[in-house]
């Protein structure tokens, strides 16, 4: 019974984590009409920054600062937020497919530039010598989980609130409102550019505090935690939960990320031992049959924007 308790522990720290980052990615796309193919770079500059401030000294990269966990956690935020505003301003310009091929490539650099550069990070072998907060005093075992869980929780229920008021207040409004026609918001004095810009690095701020707490929680980061299938992953998450609704986004990051790991465990259980070989490239597969599948079928997703109605002078918009 403690087992299973244990596991569930896990699974819904797992799972709250990617739906902080599914809240941002909410933000972009969502809110914003944002088509970020480059999850994975916010994720990974949050988990690289709170490691290399907060982890000890290791040879032969940079890092070992063992800055306070507070401070290596707002370190990373931090270095998601220049990032996103570096990607932003050289890439805003561009709309859909073109947006997202450029964001798509940066984030392919980004963890190529990882994987390679042993001097900055680590390389391949990642990022090690992070001691998790309070690890002292609660252990490594059921109770730690259990705490951090709660911790990871309660970021995920600021986040959630943060984002319904703002997507309610005047500025979200204005959001929706160039995500459906820019030059009749344009036309009205906003600046469609400048809100995007905001919006783009707001949701990868977001996304990075999932990396953060993703590798605090596992105390430890490499490349193979930046590989593009985490962006689809996020993607299908939100496709399915509902873009727009902020519940929805929560909702489905718990719904794949359940249908992910139940069917790992079919195939490593029933399948044949030849192809338990391709259980990731299969699971690749599903990913893929889930987002084309959602998109044929309910493209709204399980829990569709809430209808908002307009009042005079104001931006709000509704999705049909």
């Amino acid at each position: 019974m403690i087992g299973v308790i244990s596991y569930l522990v896990f699974f819904s720290t797992v799972a709250a984590i990617l739906a902080i980052a599914v809240l941002g990615l909410n933000l972009q796309w969502g809110n914003t009409g944002l088509f970020n193919g480059g999850v994975v770079a916010s994720f990974g500059a949050g988990a690289y920054g709170t490691l290399l401030l907060g982890g000890s000294a290791q040879a032969g990269h940079l890092g070992g600062y063992e800055l306070a966990y507070p401070v290596a956690l707002l370190g990373g935020l931090i270095f998601a937020g220049v990032l996103a505003w570096v990607i932003g301003v050289l890439t805003l310009r561009l709309r859909h497919d073109y947006l997202a091929i450029a964001t798509f490539g940066v984030a392919v650099a980004f963890e190529n530039l990882m994987r390679n550069a042993t001097w900055l990070a680590g390389g391949a072998q990642g990022l090690r010598g992070f001691e998790r907060p309070l690890r002292q005093t609660l252990g490594d075992g059921f109770l730690y989980n259990v705490a951090f869980f709660a911790f990871v929780l309660a970021l995920l229920v600021l986040t959630y609130v943060f984002l319904e008021r703002l997507t309610a207040s005047p500025f979200g409004r204005m959001l929706r409102a160039i995500r459906e026609d820019e030059t009749a918001a344009r036309s009205l004095g906003k600046s469609p550019s400048r809100a995007r810009l905001v919006a783009f690095v707001t949701g990868s701020v977001i996304i990075g505090l999932s990396g953060a707490l993703y590798a605090t929680f596992y105390a430890f980061v490499s490349p193979q935690d930046i590989l593009p299938i985490l962006t689809f992953q996020i993607w299908a998450m939100l496709i399915v939960g509902g873009a727009g609704n902020n519940r929805g986004a929560m909702f489905g990051a718990f719904l794949i990320w359940g249908a992910w790991s139940v069917s790992g465990w079919a195939l490593a259980r029933f399948a044949p031992v030849e192809a338990q070989l391709f259980t990731g490239s299969i699971q690749f597969i599903l990913i893929g049959a889930v987002i084309v599948g959602m998109l044929l079928w309910r493209p709204q997703g399980l829990f569709p924007e809430r209808l908002i109605v307009s009042q005079p002078g104001d931006f709000s918009t509704t999705k049909p």
